[in-house]
């Protein structure tokens, strides 16, 4: 669909899940002919997720090699180290030249308590992964897509980028910054050509996703699947989103068809959220 896209260097971070957003995103600009470089953190973190199921080194080796292509690279990168994140984009450089595209997805959603009872440990949890990490992407990729005159950096942000959720003040704090992130940040490197955007998107059932549905059903008093029911209520085309659908957000935005289009904080949310 992107023909512009065939030959270009995409780096997602927080894409070592099957089933999550990140590698979703990867697998879709893979499809456009993207060579696609696999970051996560190497190894497990956070109590919502089994021993195994994110970042393992193994398993990011074993979704690159899913995806049939040679050349993509799996590296371990905390996106909350200045060091690492540095690191990522010289190796990502130093094997293929140059970096086209770069997508801060990784993110933590499963801190979600009352403002009242969350410590200052998780709110900064909160806040390093989700803002400081995307942060620290724009300013080494964004540094060496200033070299080359191009380039486009992706958030993903959240409907709480727009909107404020009960038990999510960290979350939700941290998706509105990446709002003003994005916005300063595209003012600053429009003039060398790199564009910078934010896909917010309302709830997408990954293995975090399952988590929330739980968490706040319970808290709701309701059945999951009676929580769910209201979920579709609400949305104007009757279902929460797809990993797929914030994938092909993503590849429009890293495609010359979006070529004027910089400094948007884009909703992919079946109209649930429109403004």
């Amino acid at each position: 669909m992107y023909q512009d896209l065939s030959g270009k260097v995409a780096v997602v971070t927080g894409s070592g899940r099957e089933a999550g957003i990140g590698f979703a995103i990867a697998r879709r600009l893979h499809e456009e002919g993207c060579s696609v470089v696999l970051t996560d953190i190497g190894a497990p973190r956070g109590e919502h997720f089994p021993s195994g199921a994110i970042g393992e080194l193994d398993e990011m080796r074993r979704l690159a090699d899913a995806l049939g292509a040679e050349d993509t690279l799996t590296l371990a990168c905390d996106v909350t180290s200045e060091t690492d994140v540095a690191a990522a984009v010289q190796a990502v450089v130093a094997t293929h030249g140059r970096l086209d595209i770069w997508v801060n997805n990784a993110g933590v959603g499963y801190l979600m308590k009352p403002i009242v009872e969350m410590s200052v440990q998780e709110w900064d949890t909160v806040l390093d992964v989700n803002l400081r990490g995307a942060f620290l992407g724009i300013k080494y990729a964004g540094a060496q897509m200033q070299k080359q005159g191009a380039g486009s950096i992706i958030n993903i942000g959240s409907q709480a980028s727009k909107s404020g959720f009960g038990h999510a003040s960290a979350y939700t704090a941290s998706k509105h910054g990446l709002v003003g992130l994005t916005r300063s940040a595209a003012l600053e490197l429009g003039e060398s050509g790199v564009r910078v955007n934010t896909v917010c998107p309302n709830h997408i059932t990954t293995g975090l996703g399952a988590w929330q549905n739980s968490h706040f059903s319970q808290l709701q008093g309701l059945s999951e699947d009676d929580y769910l029911a209201a979920m579709r209520a609400r949305i104007p085309l009757g279902r929460p989103g797809r990993q797929r659908d914030i994938a092909d957000a993503c590849a429009f935005l890293a495609s010359d068809q979006a070529c004027y289009v910089t400094g948007e904080c884009m909703n992919v949310s079946g109209g649930e959220e429109y403004h």
